[in-house]
């Protein structure tokens, strides 16, 4: 489908495993130009590397700690200093962490806030006047946060709260055109079974209308349609991409 992101100008968090891949990957295909942010130099930044360059010139790769201010603000320089400006802001960095609620640590439970909101808060300010009129932040959180889970509140607290980070700012940037959303996925297999054991598969499976597990290229389809002109009445919305958990 035709998003309408050809030329446009995107910078996607976390971009070079999972479902920050998929989705360098399928904005670049749409024709848009990609800068991805990823916090290690390692083999999987080298090869998306190698795969932008197959899709075109105009794509990069910058490494930053996008928990970290300093990071943050040098990221948003690079897009200055390249671009002048962006269209499309994807927040995809995010981790996990199962642990019993009274067995959570205050380290653990920065470490999830830390990566899954305020990294969300420190790069949409830090490229605040760079978004052009009529351009989309989405935002990558989790259907967890509208059920809970087990062994995971400080997970779900965090994804709950970029839900409301998701509403408040559209109402703030909506006088521009911004739109702000978010993209839920469920378990998502971004290595082979999701990194459970079969069993823990198939119950999941079990409870899912499709029968299946999510793939990264689910969500990014899912945010390409929220970043582009086919959804541009659309803003504060909670996309769940769980298959009909």
């Amino acid at each position: 489908m035709e998003h309408g992101l050809r030329g446009k100008r995107v910078l996607v968090t976390g971009g070079t495993k999972g479902i920050g891949r998929a989705t360098v990957l399928a904005f670049a295909r749409a024709g848009a130009r990609v800068l991805a942010g990823h916090r290690t130099g390692d083999e999987a930044a080298e090869s998306l590397a190698r795969e932008l360059k197959a899709l075109g010139e105009d794509h990069k790769l910058v490494q930053a700690d996008v928990t970290r201010r300093a990071d943050v603000a040098q990221l948003a320089e690079t897009v200055r200093a390249e671009w002048g400006g962006l269209d499309v802001v994807v927040n995809n960095v995010g981790v996990d962490g199962g642990v019993p609620f009274g067995e959570i640590s205050d380290a653990e439970w920065d470490r999830l806030i830390d990566h899954n909101v305020t990294s969300a808060y420190l790069v949409t300010q830090a490229v605040l006047d760079l978004l052009a009129d009529g351009a989309s932040v989405v935002n990558v959180g989790s259907s967890v946060a509208l059920r809970g889970r087990v062994n995971g509140v400080h997970y779900t607290a965090s994804k709950a709260a970029l839900i409301g980070f998701t509403r408040g700012l559209c109402k703030e940037l909506g006088p521009r055109g911004i739109r702000v959303n978010t993209v839920a996925p469920g378990l998502t297999e971004t290595e082979p079974g999701a990194g459970l054991p079969p069993h823990a598969v198939e119950r999941i499976v079990g409870m899912t209308a499709l029968g299946r597990i999510c793939q990264p290229d689910d969500v990014a389809g899912a945010v390409l349609f929220l970043a582009g002109d086919t959804s541009k009445y659309i803003s504060g919305v909670t996309l769940n991409v769980d298959g009909g958990v």
